[in-house]
């Protein structure tokens, strides 16, 4: 099969896991292909997510490799087994632009979700009318049906936390997230009151960090961290306007951790996060 275009996020990874695992054990791109009878080639290709490989090939590079992790092991293997067209994100293909399907993808393998929201609400605790109001406001302006495609799709992201065994998700969100307007005063009361019925869910918590926090956390971007069905293969996801990076290296695995743990001491705790929230619906 000839390499693929566009990878997904995860497809990606699967192939950076096992470019890490290679290089841990020392071992050339040319001494992997020998022992799975290929070409340096499409170990290449492999390891950068444009070509598959069978769970038989991944179970002999790991055995060459010295690898001995079986729950890691197991979970690329899965991945490998994964096809285009298995999940409700693939209809929006060539739809959406394929970072809405990365995003979808994260979210559903994810054992939990910890985010930092400095600007908007989380986009899987938004309503119909707030995420409209935002994608409304894109620039260039987005045609009216690609608008509504996106509210769908995030709407249908949302059901991974109703599921029978749905991800923990703690979102930290800025005093700001909460005061700004998008659709109207309507709109953003309404978005408020959705945030108190969410936050009734037992696997959901909510933290308001107050603009009257004395401790900075330098929140510039929306921040995601998913972690894995394995820690190797937790990951961040960063929401920018022109550039949404996902990360894995471990030192950067860290310093995302850090700033959410520095997020939760600068935040109020979930009671009075909720007594927060209340206070401004009432006031909006």
């Amino acid at each position: 099969m000839p390499p693929r275009d566009n990878p997904t996020a995860r497809q990606v990874r699967l192939g950076a896991e096992l470019r890490k695992l290679r290089e841990r054990a020392g071992k050339t791109a040319r001494e992997a292909a020998g022992r799975i009878s290929t070409d340096q080639a499409r170990i290449s290709n492999i390891e950068a997510g444009r070509s598959g490989i069978s769970e038989e090939r991944i179970r002999r590079l790991a055995s060459f490799y010295a690898c001995d992790d079986e729950a890691l092991i197991d979970a690329l293997c899965a991945i490998s087994r994964e096809h285009r067209g298995q999940f409700w994100w693939d209809e929006y293909r060539g739809v959406l632009p394929p970072g809405f399907l990365d995003i979808a993808e994260l979210e559903h393998h994810a054992r939990y979700m910890r985010s930092l929201q400095p600007v908007t609400m989380p986009g899987l605790l938004q309503t119909p009318e707030y995420a409209r109001a935002l994608f409304s406001a894109a620039l260039p302006r987005l045609p009216e049906d690609e608008v509504e495609a996106r509210v769908e799709h995030r709407m249908r992201r949302a059901t991974v936390l109703d599921r029978d065994e749905p991800p923990e998700f703690a979102s930290i969100v800025h005093e700001a997230a909460l005061r700004m307007r998008p659709g109207g005063r309507k709109v953003a009361r309404a978005q408020l009151e959705y945030l108190l019925e969410a936050v009734d869910r037992p696997n959901v918590s909510l933290r308001v960090i107050p603009f009257a926090s004395e401790l900075h956390v330098d929140m510039t971007h929306t921040v995601l961290y998913a972690g894995g069905v394995v820690p190797q293969l937790d990951t961040v996801h960063i929401d920018a306007p022109t550039r949404s990076p996902y990360l894995d290296a471990e030192a950067e695995l860290h310093r995302f951790r850090l700033l959410l743990d520095l997020g939760r001491t600068a935040s109020l705790d979930p009671a009075e996060s909720l007594s927060f929230i209340q206070h401004l619906a009432r006031d909006m």
